[in-house]
């Protein structure tokens, strides 16, 4: 690991709940196994991966007032789902206080929850790193993903997008129009 990145990985160990650490270290050493998996730049997936939850270290009203400050735009869906900021959060914060320049990073931070139609190979990476790391409890049809995820990485999207709005739709709760578009795109 760079030395950029172990000052990053320090820098987030303290700013982020405990929980939330071990969450975000799981994510990025399976989205650099993804990486090595699917010959994407192992540096790319592990930075994304240390760096796609770093917009959680506060409240969701703490994240739409820091939006607000740094002009980032928020959609309806996303205010009525505040679960979702964090990543446009994240992404700001990647740019401007970690110093990330790489456009590709950010936009893995940036669709890591959601997903979207025609992700780059990064971005379905984090995207399903963050759905299968191994410090996620165990959900319906994770074990699946988990197993073909290194087989097919664009079945294992369509099922955690297709779980997700499963979910999200038996609980009553609102889900992100990307999201679904996102499950669309994929079940080809």
């Amino acid at each position: 690991m760079t030395e950029e990145l172990l000052e990053i990985r320090k820098d987030l160990s303290k700013k982020l709940k405990k929980e939330r650490f071990e969450h975000t270290i799981g994510v990025m050493y399976t989205a650099a196994s993804l990486a090595m998996r699917y010959g994407a730049d192992i540096q790319k997936a592990l930075t994304a991966g240390l760096l796609h939850d770093c917009g959680k270290y506060c409240s969701s009203k703490d994240q739409i007032r820091l939006c607000r400050k740094y002009d980032i735009r928020l959609t309806d869906p996303e205010l009525e789902m505040p679960a979702l900021i964090h990543a446009k959060l994240g992404a700001y914060l990647a740019h401007h206080e970690y110093r990330v320049k790489d456009q590709e990073i950010l936009d893995a931070i940036t669709w890591h929850t959601t997903g979207r139609p025609g992700m780059t190979l990064l971005e379905k990476i984090i995207y399903i790193a963050d759905y299968i790391e191994p410090n996620r409890k165990i959900i319906p049809g994770l074990e699946e993903i988990r197993s073909i995820v290194f087989q097919d990485i664009d079945r294992a999207v369509y099922l955690s997008a297709k779980n997700t709005v499963r979910y999200l739709d038996n609980g009553g709760k609102a889900v992100d129009p990307m999201t679904i578009s996102t499950c669309e795109y994929y079940k080809k």
